[in-house]
């Protein structure tokens, strides 16, 4: 005869496993208390790190614009017979300087072909005895001491850009530079594009070795900062809120780090000026490698990840593992991007 199984006796049979569910889990988690407060210490201190380290110096640090640009002729100028005529005189020669209002040259019909600024002959067209019509070239003039630099300046900087602001031009080809002033902004747009471009507009005075169309390189000062304490921005830290902090040895002789918070100030691509906090010649400190216990990485995923159990034992034996499903806990540390050494000279 087929045994009756009440629901009594299957509510009974519940709640017995229910128990011992809950006592399994009350043991491990006494159990993962018990590793974290007295296994994990002892072993995580065989965990290793090691610095990088920067010295604060004192020196100067400047941000500047960079635009391209190639130098053109201010003035030029290529003269023109107005009537028909014969060149009867030749006073010049080509590369030759001449100043305004010097007489260049003289035609049959009494025209004196003048110079109308100070410059230098570049080319001379005809020679003596030449016919010529009305309207044809003779002689050009150019003055190549003082010439002008042209760049195209993107939306994002035009308005950092305005007229008689100081700059540096660099030929590149010669490795010259020239002191220069912002002279004009053209401000429609030279280009059709998803990014509109300014021309803007400097003038010098250039060396004979500079001649038009050569590339060169603009620079406007920016912020700059003179007899500062500065640091490598490698040496540097920030918290959420951005605020700026290094690390330095708290002097217990333990290679213990203590968080000191700086005051920033200008910055370039590799340095930046330290306002407060720092003083010339102290060394911080970032974080190069951080080695870990093997025993203690392994112990401190599990219990950081949770350990997830199978289905448990109907019966009083063990649970039969731990779930494979866990994560492993993150133990990086707060520190800025690894730099390239100390500085070696200028900033």
């Amino acid at each position: 005869m087929a045994q009756e199984i009440t629901p009594r006796k299957t509510k009974k049979k519940r709640f017995r496993r229910l128990k011992k569910c809950i006592a399994w889990i009350c043991v491990l988690a006494i159990l993962a208390l018990v590793i974290r407060l007295f296994v994990l210490p002892s072993l995580e201190a065989g965990a290793t790190t090691t610095y990088e380290s920067y010295t604060a110096a004192r020196g100067d640090i400047s941000n500047s614009l960079s635009f391209s640009g190639s130098i053109s002729v201010k003035n030029s100028e290529t003269l023109m017979s107005s009537s028909s005529g014969t060149v009867r005189q030749i006073y010049v020669s080509e590369q030759e300087k001449v100043s305004e209002g010097q007489k260049l040259m003289r035609l049959s019909s009494g025209e004196t072909i003048k110079a109308s600024f100070d410059g230098e002959i570049n080319e001379i067209s005809v020679e003596v005895g030449d016919e010529v019509n009305a309207n044809t070239s003779l002689i050009q003039v150019v003055d190549f001491d003082n010439m002008k630099v042209s760049m195209r300046v993107d939306e994002y900087s035009i308005s950092d850009v305005s007229v008689g602001q100081a700059c540096k031009v660099s030929v590149t080809a010669l490795g010259l530079a020239f002191d220069s002033t912002i002279t004009h902004i053209n401000r429609i747009s030279a280009s059709s594009g998803s990014t509109a471009y300014y021309t803007v507009t400097a003038e010098l005075t250039v060396t004979d070795a500079v001649l038009p169309g050569m590339a060169v390189t603009v620079t406007i000062p920016q912020e700059e900062a003179t007899d500062a304490v500065i640091l490598s921005k490698s040496a540097l830290s920030f918290e959420r809120d951005n605020s700026a902090y290094v690390l330095m040895d708290d002097g217990t002789g333990t290679n213990t780090m203590t968080q000191v918070p700086v005051t920033i100030g200008v910055d370039n691509d590799n340095y930046v000026e330290i306002v407060s906090g720092l003083s010339e010649g102290d060394t911080v400190y970032v974080v190069a490698k951080q080695t870990s216990d093997s025993a203690a990485s392994g112990l401190l995923s599990l219990l950081s990840g949770g350990m997830g159990m199978s289905a448990m034992p109907s019966t009083g034996s063990a649970p039969g593992n731990f779930g494979s499903n866990y994560s492993g806990a993150e133990r990086g540390s707060k520190n800025g991007a690894m730099g390239g050494g100390m500085p070696g000279g200028g900033w």
